[in-house]
């Protein structure tokens, strides 16, 4: 079961150790892409791990003499930003939370620490369009909310009237009604307020409001 996580030359008996301590942990529907294993220079006594799922991302550390393992888990949600440094022996994999929490482990292969870099990337990716999906879905139940609260023209009991038939082979120009609607101005003014209140209340970023501020705007 272990052997997909042993192509990058990790140690088996840590990787064994942390696997049975994952299995444990394990939600409903996550898997584990890829488990790291730290590499210290002459003694390698006790490394630390870490375990990237498409959930999450584990940090282990030995504790108790090697007897029992410690965990710090982070969702890919509250994860900010990864980074690696790659240094004369081995390199530094981290990462920094919506907080200002930092975690990080030296002494990775280098090549651990690519992957690592690489598999978390792409989750931070999915999380992003998740989150762009999610406020586009908020987005529209708010639109959709205003529509249906905005007064109509025609009042409920007000019975349409039958145009007459034309009696000339010339097409005939129908003179539309205008429609009352709200103003678009007034319209525009409240989406630009939900959104701003959307931003003020951090559940979107500088980037997505100033984005989504745009998109408004051109419809004028």
């Amino acid at each position: 079961m272990i052997e997909k996580f042993l192509n990058d030359e990790q140690d088996p008996k840590t990787v064994e150790k942390v696997y049975s301590r994952l299995n444990d942990l394990l939600s409903s529907g996550e898997e584990i892409l890829y488990i790291a294993v730290q590499k210290k220079p002459l003694v390698n006594i006790l490394p630390d791990c870490i375990a990237i799922t498409n959930k999450r991302i584990l940090f282990f550390t030995p504790a108790n003499l090697g007897l029992s393992i410690k965990f710090v888990d982070f969702v890919w949600k509250d994860i900010v930003d990864v980074f690696t440094k790659e240094e004369i022996i081995g390199a530094i994999f981290s990462v920094k939370t919506t907080n200002g929490a930092e975690m990080g482990v030296d002494y990775l292969p280098k090549v651990q620490a690519r992957k690592l870099y690489q598999y978390a990337q792409e989750r931070k990716e999915e999380e992003r369009e998740a989150r762009r999906l999610r406020d586009l879905e908020e987005k529209r139940a708010e639109s959709g909310a205003m529509q249906f609260e905005s007064p109509s023209a025609f009042s409920p009991y007000q019975q349409p009237v039958a145009q007459p038939t034309p009696v000339v082979a010339a097409p005939p120009v129908v003179h539309e009604e205008p429609v009352a609607v709200a103003p678009k101005p007034d319209e525009l003014t409240e989406k630009l307020k939900k959104l701003r209140t959307l931003f003020d209340n951090g559940l979107i970023s500088q980037e997505e409001y100033n984005a989504k501020k745009l998109d408004l705007l051109s419809d004028l």
